[in-house]
């Protein structure tokens, strides 16, 4: 899929009528064949509603989350779902509301679960993107933590870097490792920041790490370790 792809040329435009019976049964027959041509505010509210409860209509919880992945046919640590906590601005892991739910669907133009499920692959798409991946990366940090806490338990961390850098970051499992023998209970937003950014500027031999640059001590502390369970003869 184009990357570029913007989204609502996926969804035709409303014919105009004209005084030509040929003209009418033209745009008639085109409109059935077409997908669905518009968004449906109220209906997006209704499907909302589905997963809400009565003593809380404008949010949906933990239970009403895990029936919305369920009927959507993703498992709640689909990397899709988070792309779309993110299109919502979702602040909260495990929770939707009426407003954010409006804010995704709407800028994807989805008001059923069917148009959501022909979205999926355009969501997972977006994590091509560099920007956009950084984005989300970011934002899966606040998404992700406790609210009452400023750093992410290192639990919770493994399984997000997991989700995120699994398939394109090969010293993630010798990094999960050196967590494992650590100190560090927590990251914080500074180094998870700097986790993504050495993945993407460290060559996986280490040659190029530069000593005297901006690291965080974890990752000064990480290459350390490594090269140590390496053998590495060159280590400082």
């Amino acid at each position: 899929m184009d990357l570029g792809e913007d989204v609502s040329s996926l969804f035709g435009k409303r014919s105009k009528t004209s005084s030509s019976s040929s003209t009418v049964n033209r745009s008639r027959t085109k409109g059935m064949e077409e997908a669905p041509t518009s968004f449906n505010q109220k209906k997006c509210i209704a499907w909302f509603r589905q997963y809400s409860t009565p003593s809380n209509t404008d949010t949906i919880g933990p239970e009403g989350v895990e029936a919305f992945c369920r009927d959507l046919n993703v498992e709640p640590e689909n990397i899709a779902l988070l792309v779309l906590s993110w299109k919502m601005g979702a602040k909260q892991m495990g929770y939707f509301t009426l407003q954010e739910w409006l804010l995704g669907l709407t800028d994807l133009q989805c008001d059923s679960l069917a148009k959501l499920q022909g979205k999926l692959n355009y969501l997972r798409s977006l994590l091509l993107d560099s920007s956009h991946f950084k984005s989300i990366y970011r934002y899966a940090f606040d998404f992700s933590r406790d609210k009452d806490q400023r750093s992410l338990d290192i639990d919770t961390a493994k399984a997000m870097l997991g989700l995120l850098l699994g398939r394109q970051w090969s010293l993630l499992n010798s990094f999960f490792q050196f967590l494992d023998q650590s100190r560090y209970r927590v990251l914080n937003k500074d180094q998870w920041c700097n986790v993504l950014e050495f993945s993407r500027a460290v060559d996986v031999d280490l040659r190029n790490y530069d000593v005297d640059g901006a690291w965080p001590v974890m990752l000064d502390e990480f290459v350390e370790w490594l090269k140590v369970t390496r053998g590495d003869p060159n280590i400082q």
